[in-house]
């Protein structure tokens, strides 16, 4: 857990400001779907407000949570590991576990949702496997509770519960073969603690009036967008990113590799080869769902993952021992070692050598998360706290940072962007809640990777964009990307005449005579774009 220590105060990438914002609205006495439209599950925000009740709204308090929900998951791998096989296997997966998901292939020093998804996940396995040996119904209804907070965390959490199913009816025909009630009655046990978070939350969402919006938009939504990217171009992406993937820890990889084939010849693995095979290949699936295979989406292969690892070390100890003992306890320590340090020295640049800003640039190129805290700080002095802000793009970090409601519950354009029948209404959505809220500030992000226009993406939010701007706005400041290590603030200075890069962010204040409520801090200097408002230009989708 060390390894997250320097990076604790790492700028929120978007998502995270998005769990954030929401958590911070969930603390403030809002509902999630209400304020903030987006395809997550609830239970994602509910744990950002928990960390931040607990921890604090900032960075470092989130980045704080997330390493004891590491530290958690890794120590609910040792004990699984442990009942699996042994006690070796269990310390290689938590330590494997630790240092493949800190890694900047997989984005894991920053809260995404998929470590949320893992320890409930993970622990449920745990108790899973202890109800097959207890018999116990609570202990399997809890294991299938477990199963259901990690659907609750994100939908790619439902991948694992056909994995428990699996097991149950591989453990139950074993010593009874002709009996399948007994199967059935622990499946249903399962399946009814499995069901309970999402059938208690349907029923929150419910009685708080806005079920057809949370339907709409994590079901109705969710299902048009997994189905936009076609399987020439998943697979295009799947090839692209695997090559970083295993890059960054080569040695632990190729130990998973012989993990795998320990399954099949050493005779202690195979004893749990029907486990951990199943497992691997259910936490795969979890990946693949829309075949956008983003980096963060293997942090759901890496439990089983390390699993694999552990008993492919264990397995080449046993094989050892039987030509040397020294050689079975020595070389398989020495191997794990090298490989977890030859990980770490891959990222060490990422890891220890720059700074968290640095990291998160590293991670996310020109996407402007280091910017946020300065331009929400900036948005902050100069609002009341009635004031609303409308962040025109897909950085809701903004909004966590200047601690402002947002004029819109759109958070993110990229739905506006994407060929679904309806974004359309969306971007007419929006408009209507932007102008009906009459924000204070409107912050337009003019940066590709915060819209991801496609071909055939509607242009109606640019266009009324530019007229409602021009009408009722003066931009006060640009903040110009320039290079890595480059950016330019203007904020109430904005130079005559100014060409920004193509990666900007433009503030503009409501004026005056326009009934905004803000204090009004800034100097009003007109609008120096003009017609020349920067429209992000398409992007890949990867």
């Amino acid at each position: 857990m060390a390894l997250r220590v320097h990076l604790l105060d790492a700028p929120l990438e978007r998502d995270e400001g998005e769990y954030a914002y929401t958590g911070q609205l969930i603390l403030q006495g809002y509902l999630p779907y209400a304020k903030v439209y987006n395809l997550k599950m609830p239970g994602i925000y509910g744990a950002y407000a928990l960390i931040m009740a607990i921890f604090g709204q900032t960075p470092t308090g989130i980045h704080l949570g997330l390493l004891l929900v590491n530290l958690a998951t890794c120590i609910c791998l040792f004990y699984l590991g442990r009942r699996l096989l042994d006690p070796i296997t269990g310390v290689v997966a938590g330590a494997s576990f630790a240092v493949l998901a800190a890694g900047q292939s997989v984005q894991g020093v920053f809260a995404n949702a998929e470590h949320f998804v893992l320890l409930p996940a993970v622990a449920g396995i745990l108790l899973l496997l202890r109800a097959g040996d207890s018999r116990r119904s609570l202990t399997l209804f809890l294991s299938g509770l477990l199963f259901g907070l990690a659907l609750m965390m994100k939908q790619q959490g439902a991948a694992f519960i056909p994995f428990a199913l699996g097991y149950l009816i591989y453990q139950g025909r074993r010593p009874q073969p002709s009996r399948l009630k007994p199967i059935l009655t622990n499946m249903l046990v399962f399946l009814a603690g499995a069901v309970l978070p999402w059938a208690l939350t349907c029923l929150f969402f419910l009685a708080a009036g806005i079920f057809a919006r949370f339907w709409f938009w994590t079901f109705t939504y969710a299902r048009a967008y997994a189905a936009l990217v076609s399987p020439a171009e998943g697979w295009r992406i799947l090839i692209k990113i695997l090559g970083p993937v295993a890059a960054a820890a080569p040695l632990l990889w190729g130990l998973g590799g012989w993990g795998l084939l320990s399954l099949l010849i050493d005779p202690e693995a195979q004893k749990r080869s029907f486990v951990l095979g199943t497992l691997v290949i259910f936490s795969f699936l979890a990946v693949i769902p829309g075949l956008y295979f983003r980096p963060h989406y293997f942090l759901l292969a890496l439990p089983a993952v390390s699993l694999v690892i552990g008993v492919g070390v264990s397995a080449l100890g046993r094989f050892l021992a039987r030509v040397s003992p020294w050689a079975g306890k020595i070389v398989p320590v020495a191997v794990i070692l090298l490989a977890l340090l030859s990980a770490i020295y891959h990222q060490r640049l990422f890891l220890f050598r720059v700074d968290p800003a640095q990291a998160s640039r590293l991670a996310y190129g020109f996407n402007p998360f280091p910017e946020s805290p300065k331009i929400a700080r900036y948005l902050k002095e100069r609002t009341a706290k009635e004031d609303t802000l409308a962040v025109i793009g897909s950085e809701p970090q903004i909004y966590f940072y200047a601690q402002r409601r947002g004029a819109t519950g759109y958070i993110y354009t990229y739905p506006l962007m994407e060929p679904h029948p309806y974004a359309v209404s969306m971007q007419e959505e929006m408009i209507r809640e932007i102008e009906a809220s009459r924000p204070a500030y409107l912050v337009f992000v003019a940066i590709s990777t915060s819209w991801l226009i496609q071909p055939g993406s509607c242009w109606l939010i640019f266009d009324w964009f530019k007229r409602y701007s021009s009408e009722f706005y003066n931009c006060v400041g640009v903040v110009d990307i320039r290079t890595y290590n480059l950016t330019e603030y203007y904020l109430d200075k904005v130079p005559p005449g100014y060409r920004p890069s193509a990666s900007s962010v433009y503030l503009f204040k409501r004026r005056p005579d326009q009934g905004t409520q803000a204090p009004g801090k800034g100097r009003q200097t007109g609008n120096p774009m003009g017609d020349r408002l920067f429209h992000p230009s398409p992007v890949p989708r990867n």
